[in-house]
């Protein structure tokens, strides 16, 4: 909860650039070591004297076979954001690999460019640079993921990025995911990251890092294939009518969580969001979202007449026509947002083949 309460601050005041850990970036990326081999790859959210999403890939440059990294620099407005933050101009970096072979990319090996402009990625000269890349690497800003997505695929580009789970449920977002478009990655150890950043943490004692916050709810997006979005979802609970109830405005019946999914129950079911971290296409179909507009928009009806007195009861925590509910021992009750799948009933299972090595890449230097 406190992470959440950072992330809302940090959105609301437009200072939601997290640098990510350089032990976050290897745990998901060595899944995609197949997908890199012969790539451009583009940071282009990043500082690259303070990335390790740089650091990550010019180190280990030959392993993955790179055939060049560019990372881009916004130029730096506030000079007490981030104490090395401090450019003058914007610039990017282009990277070949190694020629010495010492295995560090020396300073001599790095292209430095000047941007005209201010390096943001919604700039003609930034927009030339993701024409150029194949795989888009980075850690967004989280109040600006909308925007940033829209570019990708506008640009039809293969990208594995930091979002928050949220995303999930924004009208521009979820039917890409619905569509299977994109989809979650491996993400990060419970459900939550560390980043380095100067804005306050209120972290439990257990969960504080110096220097870092930690926000929940934390995720990698992407489109490439991974193995882990064709692995069956193993149900073994039985349907029962009293512990899944039916929302009295679709018909669906509720599920609280994930590994609740009754294995015998073929009709449409409202799930936690968090189901998408196991989401198999193969498996389970998406049919809507049962939220607000796009609650409306895949059928969820208004409040039934009789339980429109309940209406400014059920406002007053925030929720609108188009939210599911459900009649409990007489008492409205609206569960957290709720994603409608339904089971696959002939569930085809295509032959994936995946080359990547899943270990661990070694790093040539630890990262500042």
């Amino acid at each position: 909860m406190a992470g959440n309460i950072n992330l809302h601050a940090a959105n609301k005041a437009k200072k939601d650039e997290f640098y990510t850990q350089l032990v976050d970036i290897e745990n998901e990326l060595k899944h995609y070591k197949a997908h890199f081999k012969g790539k451009t790859v583009l940071c282009n959210c990043d500082d690259p004297r303070v990335s390790n999403f740089f650091h990550y890939f010019s180190y280990n440059f030959e392993q993955l076979g790179l055939k060049k990294l560019i990372t881009t620099c916004y130029k730096n407005q506030n000079r007490d954001l981030f104490s090395q933050n401090d450019s003058e101009r914007a610039i990017w970096l282009e990277y070949f690999g190694d020629r010495n072979r010492n295995r560090v990319p020396d300073p001599e090996e790095i292209g430095i460019h000047y941007f005209n402009g201010d390096g943001d990625f919604r700039s003609k000269e930034c927009i030339e640079l993701l024409k150029e890349a194949d795989i888009v690497v980075t850690n967004p800003p989280f109040s600006l993921f909308r925007e940033y997505m829209a570019q990708l695929m506008k640009y039809g580009k293969k990208f594995v990025i930091v979002g928050h789970q949220n995303a999930i449920g924004y009208r521009e977002i979820f039917p890409l995911i619905r569509d299977n478009k994109i989809w979650l990655g491996y993400g990060f150890k419970g459900g939550a990251g560390h980043f380095f950043s100067k804005y306050e943490d209120v972290a439990t004692a257990g969960d504080h890092r110096e220097g870092m916050i930690r926000v929940s709810g934390v995720n990698w997006f992407t489109n490439l294939e991974i193995k882990k979005r064709h692995e069956d979802l193993i149900l073994y609970k039985t349907y029962n009518a009293k512990e899944y109830p039916k929302y009295e405005n679709y018909d669906a019946i509720n599920v609280d969580k994930t590994a609740d999914i009754p294995m015998d129950y073929n009709g449409v079911m409202g799930v936690p969001i968090t189901f998408m971290d196991k989401y198999n296409p193969e498996q389970f179909e998406i049919i809507g979202l049962g939220i607000a507009t796009l609650g409306l928009e895949c059928g969820v009806q208004p409040y039934k007449p009789e339980h429109k007195k309940y209406r400014k009861e059920i406002q007053k925590r925030g929720t609108v026509d188009g939210d599911l509910y459900m009649m409990i021992d007489g008492v409205v009750t609206v569960p957290y947002s709720r994603i409608l799948i339904r089971r696959r009933q002939t569930e085809p299972h295509h032959e994936v083949e995946y080359h990547q090595e899943e270990g661990s890449l070694s790093m040539a230097a630890d990262g500042k």
